[in-house]
């Protein structure tokens, strides 16, 4: 049954929301939500769009990018993005920002807004973007929509943004961490974990040197705490994709040259990785299967679509070159 969608004004000028109701939350912080975001600011007469593009957040992270949006306008993609549960718009009084004890939790309002877009734009191929956690969220909701046989709307590729494919440190912590994280989560999975501080908000928000405005209470500068029951599903999420996943579609990798972390802003801040290593999203980059362009973003930043000027209209047109190129499609993403 087509779900009926309620579109109301966004807060964002030209864009307009529906918040699905997910029911209780399996986790036991009320009722879930999710909101999708629907891009509504073309003028009357405008050409009717060829494709769709759904777009996913990461950690710490809401739909606010316009300027994405407004990239994928350009040509003729009607855009949408997705505030996952417990995320963004989608929080509600009570709820730990962002938390879910599995990633899999996620594929409920992933399915909903996939078919909903598919019921606005009938027959045109959709195109999955994703930045930082949600390049994580994306390739193993695909690899289990293949395994179960679902079929669906023409899914054209998937583009993502710094991915987020293993945990930050050493090879020889990241596996004893691993095995702590799993016992921990059974015991105190809402307990916070005390990490180092980032000034990676700082980079961006025009309120400290950066260029870029967002709700404060929706993506705060430092970041929300990072909880153990989380953290643990993020792991089994990697674990999952280092062993391999076929998500039936072309990838496009955009990252960073370099990583750069440290708790200080110096002049390195603006051209770097701060969260994340990206040699790790090099090396696990093969593991989603069908076809990978990956590209290097010299001097961006963790969202490459964030970053200094020029950088970014790298960034831009590696999208755009990628996107020329003609791709399959698979209507039905059978095992």
């Amino acid at each position: 049954m087509t779900t009926v969608l309620d579109w109301k004004p966004d807060a964002l000028e030209g864009y307009h929301h529906h918040t699905f109701d997910l029911g209780p939350d399996p986790d036991g912080e009320g009722r879930a939500k999710a909101v999708l975001v629907r891009r509504t600011g073309d003028a009357a007469g405008a050409e009717p769009p060829q494709a769709a593009v759904l777009h996913v957040h990461g950690f710490t992270d809401y739909f606010f990018q316009v300027d994405l949006a407004e990239f994928y306008a350009s040509r003729s993609h009607a855009f949408y993005a997705l505030d996952l549960r417990k995320c963004g718009r989608a929080r509600r009084p009570g709820q730990t920002p962002h938390y879910v004890s599995d990633l899999t939790l996620y594929d409920q309002e992933l399915n909903l807004a996939l078919d909903a877009i598919a019921a606005e734009h009938p027959g045109l191929p959709i195109l999955l973007a994703a930045h930082s956690t949600g390049g994580l969220i994306l390739p193993l909701w695909l690899d289990r929509r293949r395994a179960a046989g679902m079929t669906g709307p023409d899914i054209s590729g998937l583009v993502l943004n710094s991915p987020w494919f293993d945990l930050q440190g050493s090879t020889a912590l990241r596996g004893p961490i691993t095995q702590i994280l799993r016992a921990a989560a059974r015991v105190v999975p809402m307990r916070t974990l005390p990490l180092p501080s980032s000034p990676y908000g700082d980079t961006l928000h025009k309120s400290r040197r950066g260029e870029w405005d967002w709700d404060l209470g929706l993506k705060p500068l430092q970041g929300y705490p990072v909880s153990i029951g989380w953290l643990n599903a993020v792991r089994r999420g990697h674990a999952a994709l280092h062993r391999g996943l076929d998500i039936g579609v072309p990838s496009l990798i955009l990252r960073s040259d370099r990583s750069h972390f440290s708790t200080g802003l110096s002049d390195l801040s603006d051209g770097a990785d701060l969260i994340l290593d990206v040699r790790q999203i090099a090396r696990w980059s093969g593991c989603l299967g069908d076809e990978t362009t990956v590209v290097p973003v010299e001097g961006a930043r963790h969202d490459v679509f964030l970053s200094r000027t020029e950088v970014r209209q790298r960034a831009y047109a590696a999208l755009a070159d990628w996107l020329a190129r003609p791709r399959r499609v698979r209507t039905a993403m059978m095992p």
